[in-house]
This record gives structure tokens, C-alpha cells and sequence, in this order.
């Protein structure tokens, strides 16, 4: 099978090229890329004059496991959908369950180290699903710190996910802020000594908990540089909140000193959890110079009153999704920070997607359009279109070359040590995975929103995952399901 691509605006941030070619998709793989190519006898000709050709965006950080989910984040350019922060447990359960039911992207994961402590402190075996995970995030028991023979039998587990494919060991600190920093230390050794990035959600800063074992940020910067290990902050907008700006300077530094650190950030003032998790506690909120009404429930709406609804909502049901509200991007100072977030030098853009919920409490649709009443948040949907506005269109912050930089080269890069098969990723020349996206430079924009936030993005013409198209013509094709595994290879 062959596809020319004719006369696009080609991008390609591996070799620093912009400018006007053809790109001829041959199966799975770019074979060329040239102005002028002929095209070949049975090849479809795709005239893509006037529009941007680039690497499909590859999300690090996505917690979607679904058709639905990925269909959404398919509108909105990517190509590849990992769930590095949390991961799933058992890893081989989650490639061959994502397997046997089909996906539009690729897909891979992360060592669960949240699920492996719930293993090892609570005897709660994991079942390489998303919402089981969501309900294990407000359990204290896996919260705690480690006993000498827990910490052994969890590290060990994550050594057999790391051996079994998994794509690193994704770490939720964040829902276990007290633990001991002598675990994570382990964490950061194991992953050295394997060759493998860590992708954390960090604990508290020291300007939020001046009584946190550890500030969060700091913790991972001091590790990269003691252990030599590859750590990648998650959401450093979210979990930075409103010192976004000392949190940069100190990464910036781990950096400068030759740690490898990286960085990723999405444009929404607002996060989405699990309503148990530590850091929603009114306590936690107080401390973030938050409060209850900071706090949505993702599936009905509600805002929470007060701190005897939160807790109440805590104890029932801790797995319940909800939205934290952490900046508001009414105000210019808030949508300032989060634009210096995505800005910071060589930051990922990483989406955070949700899976999406309906009232009938289903968690995967094969309709398309999605059917209606569906809840997510809507960085789901509208993430990488939504950076491209604010970051490109509206600002000029980034060229075109630096936005597919962003968004599909560096994200690849970062797998390239532990996933052989990365290095075909984020690039777009010759030998290139043929996973494409072509958009409209001058309409490319979110639509999604807290109110009705499964809206796709508009703008996306065109995408290609492994040569396949999942978009044509700016919709979507519902027999597509292309998607691939991406697994680790440890040394």
C-alpha cells in the first residue's frame, strides 16, 4: 500500500527541515520525502497543498485506554498514547488486553509502581485496568512507608514488569507524600541500573508543606544527578501551581549540571484525579491556599460545598473522578504561568487524557460521534490542538519546527535509551514510522470545555497511524484501529 502526500508544508524536527514536499507512505513506513516525487502506478494520491505535514504527536502521558478516548486524542494529532506516569499492572495483561480489542493508536506503558506497592503492602492484586487503579489511589495502606521486606517485594515486582516490556517505572509520589525518600532513592537505582526513564507525579513542594519529607521537584533533580537515572517530571504546571517559576529555575540547574531531567506541561489550569487521592484532602487543598469548591465531580457536576461533603465524597467513594481547579486561566497572571510552563526550554507537551465516563457508568463506546453525557476532561480531546493555538497561531512563542519539536521529536527521544523502536518515531524523513499528521496551519484549535469537554479539535485533516489513516479529510474512520504496541527493551 502507498500514499503520496502532494505539495504540504513538510516539517520534519529531526533534520530541522520546513518547507514545501511531497512524502511518499510506503506501508508502514515514510520511504520518501522530496519535492517533485513521482507518484507510484496504484499509489492514492492525497493533495495536502496549503496544510502542515509533520510526525504524529507522541503523548507520554495518557491515562486512556479505550477506543473512544484514543478517538478523541486521534483528532486531536496523536499518533501514540502512553500511560508512563501511572502505568498498568500486570504489563503483559494490559499490551495483550489493548491488543485483543483494537486500538487507533499505538499504545504502551509504564511499570506501575502505585500497583506494585498496593501489591506488596495490601496483598490488592493488580488488574491492568484504569478504573481499578483509580479505586486503590485512596487506600492509606500503599501510602505509607515501606517495610524493609515490602520495599524488597515491590522493587522486585517492578523489576519483572521492566523485564516483561514495560516502557520505565511510572511513579505517583504525589498519592503517597510521606513516604520515605529512601524508597524513591531505590526507585531512581533500580531504573539507572536497567537503563530506563522514571516519569513521576512529585510530592508536595516545600512553599506548599513545609513539613513534606522531601519538596517534590527538588527530590527528582537531586536523584538524576546521584543516580544517574533518566527522570522525567510529569504536569509540571499542575503540581506546581503558582511557583511554577522557582520549579523551573530548579530543574533548569539539575539540567545545566548535566542530570537528565525532562519536563512536560499541558495548557489547562484545572487537573482531574481520583477524589481520594492525599492531595485532595481539605487539609492538602488549605495548604494550596485551595478549598472544597476547588474540587468537581467529573460524572455529576458537582462542586463541592464544603469540607464535610469532601470528606464525605473521600469515604464513599475514593475512586470517583473529579477536577481540581489549581490556576484560573480567566486571569492573565494564571494563563502567564502556563504558558511559561509549555515555554520552558525543551518541555514536552504531554496531554494528561482522562478516560471518558458515561452516566450508564460505561467507560468505552465504539459510536462515532461519541454518544452524548459522556464526562472527561478536556485536555482529552483538545491538548495538543489548544497548544498549537495558544503557542504558534496566537503568540508566535514557537515556529512550526519548534512546535512538532515539542510535541512528537523530543517525547520520542525520551524512549529512545529503553524502546529501541522509538527512533523511528517523532521524525519525518526517510525510514520514518509513516505516522503522520497533516493539519490546517490557520484553523488548527480546540473546542473541548469543562461544560462539554468530549468535543474533538478542529483543524486535524489528515492522520496516519503506521500508514493507516485514522483521519481523511477531517473525519474520522471507524474501521481504523492501526494501533501497535510500543514495549521496552531493558539492557
Amino acid at each position: 500500500m502507498q500514499t503520496l502526500l502532494r505539495g504540504g508544508r513538510v516539517v520534519d524536527p529531526g533534520r530541522g527541515f520546513d518547507g514545501v514536499a511531497d512524502v511518499l507512505v510506503t506501508d508502514a513506513e515514510v520511504s520518501a520525502v522530496a519535492p517533485g516525487l513521482d507518484a507510484p502506478d496504484g499509489a492514492a494520491v492525497v493533495d495536502v497543498g496549503g496544510l502542515v505535514v509533520g510526525p504524529g504527536f507522541l503523548d507520554l502521558h495518557s491515562h486512556v485506554h479505550s477506543i473512544a478516548g484514543q478517538r478523541l486524542q486521534a483528532m486531536d494529532g496523536v499518533t501514540t498514547a502512553l500511560d508512563l506516569e501511572a502505568g498498568l499492572m500486570p504489563i503483559e495483561r494490559a499490551y495483550a488486553e489493548a491488543a485483543a480489542a483494537g486500538r487507533p493508536l499505538h499504545y504502551g506503558f509504564s511499570a506501575s509502581w502505585g500497583s506494585a506497592r498496593a501489591q506488596a503492602h495490601a496483598g490488592i492484586t493488580p488488574d491492568a485496568r484504569i478504573e481499578s487503579g483509580l479505586a486503590v489511589l485512596g487506600n492509606p495502606q500503599w501510602q505509607r512507608s515501606s517495610s524493609p521486606r515490602e520495599l524488597a517485594t515491590w522493587l522486585s515486582l517492578l523489576d519483572g514488569e521492566l523485564a516483561a516490556g514495560a516502557l520505565g517505572i511510572g511513579i505517583l509520589m504525589g498519592y503517597a507524600p510521606a513516604s520515605d525518600p529512601a524508597e524513591f532513592r531505590a526507585v531512581a537505582r533500580l531504573a539507572a541500573k536497567a537503563g530506563v526513564p522514571t516519569y513521576t507525579h512529585v510530592r508536595e513542594l516545600v512553599e506548599v508543606d513545609p513539613d513534606t519529607p522531601a519538596d517534590g521537584s527538588a527530590e527528582i533533580a537531586d536523584l538524576a544527578a546521584e543516580t544517574g537515572a533518566t527522570m522525567h517530571h510529569c504536569h509540571v504546571n499542575s503540581t506546581s501551581g503558582r511557583h511554577v517559576d522557582r520549579v523551573l529555575a530548579t530543574l533548569d540547574r539539575s539540567r545545566q549540571a548535566g542530570s537528565r531531567v525532562t519536563v512536560e506541561a499541558y495548557p489547562y489550569g484545572a487537573g482531574s484525579t481520583a477524589v481520594g487521592a492525599a492531595f485532595i484532602s481539605p487539609e492538602r487543598l488549605r495548604l494550596k491556599g485551595l478549598g472544597p469548591s476547588s474540587v468537581v465531580m467529573l460524572e455529576t457536576g458537582e462542586r463541592v460545598a464544603d469540607q464535610g461533603r469532601l470528606r464525605q465524597l473521600r469515604a464513599d467513594d475514593p475512586g470517583a473522578p473529579c477536577l481540581l481547579e489549581f490556576l484560573d486561566e480567566r486571569t492573565e497572571r494564571d494563563r502567564g504561568l502556563l504558558q511559561r510552563a509549555l515555554a520552558f526550554p525543551d518541555a514536552v507537551v504531554a496531554s494528561d487524557a482522562m478516560p471518558v465516563y458515561w452516566p450508564d457508568g460505561r467507560h468505552e463506546s465504539t459510536e462515532w460521534p461519541l454518544p452524548p453525557g459522556g464526562s472527561t476532561h478536556p485536555r482529552t480531546a483538545g491538548t495538543f490542538a489548544k497548544t498549537l493555538r495558544l503557542m504558534v497561531r496566537e503568540t508566535g512563542t514557537w515556529t512550526w519546527l519548534e512546535a512538532f519539536r515539542r510535541c512528537s521529536y523530543l517525547p520520542s527521544r525520551i524512549l529512545d535509551d529503553v524502546a529501541p523502536a522509538a527512533a523511528a518515531k517523532g521524525h519525518l524523513a526517510a525510514g520514518a514510522d509513516a505516522d503522520l499528521v497533516v493539519l490546517d496551519p490557520a484553523t488548527i484549535t480546540d473546542t473541548a470545555t469543562y461544560a462539554d469537554p468530549t468535543r474533538p479539535s478542529n483543524g486535524i485533516k489528515h492522520l496516519y497511524v503506521g500508514g493507516v489513516p485514522v483521519v481523511a479529510d477531517g473525519v474520522l474512520r471507524t474501521d481504523a484501529l492501526p494501533g501497535r504496541p510500543l514495549r521496552g527493551e531493558r539492557r
